[in-house]
């Protein structure tokens, strides 16, 4: 297996397991997210996005490449976003001051909506493991498993001995 092939499925599978990790989290643990967690994750769908691009690319020379970058690209944001809402977590940075909402209807209806959402803090740690939130160890993970593809991708085939 080549450097890049490796790079490839690596592009593929790490956000593909953060991102089963973060919804399964949220869908069988029953831990809801807040908007930093959202925005961390557009940067591992962007990614699985363009690893596959890739995996369809694979057979024109070096024409691949490119989207495995891409997808490097995306998880290392990816990444940089979980590392600001660690610090945010842990009081280094100013989280955010607002709240949204996609919510429409009427009155009523927006009420027990609003009512029966669950109010999730993004300078709240929900849970941790090792002492380490989940925006943390998605910030260890994708900056790390980022700067593995980009090296990866970067590397040249060694000539025949």
């Amino acid at each position: 297996m080549t450097s890049l092939e490796k790079a490839r499925a690596l592009a593929l599978l790490v956000p593909a397991a953060l991102l089963a990790g973060a919804l399964g989290s949220q869908y069988l643990g029953g831990l809801h997210p807040c908007e930093m967690c959202h925005w961390q994750r557009w940067g591992h769908y962007a990614a699985l996005a363009l690893a596959l691009i890739s995996f369809a690319m694979r057979r024109l020379p070096d024409r691949g490449r490119s989207f495995v970058w891409l997808a490097a690209i995306g998880i290392l944001l990816s990444g940089i976003v979980g590392a600001y809402h660690a610090g945010v977590e842990l009081g280094i940075f100013h989280g955010l001051t607002q709240c949204t909402s996609t919510a429409s209807g009427s009155g009523a209806d927006l009420l027990k909506d609003i009512m029966a959402a669950p109010l999730v803090r993004c300078d709240a740690v929900q849970f941790s493991f090792l002492g380490i939130s989940m925006a943390g160890w998605n910030a260890i993970l994708s900056i790390g498993s980022a700067l593995v593809i980009l090296w990866l991708s970067l590397r040249r085939p060694r000539a025949a001995a």
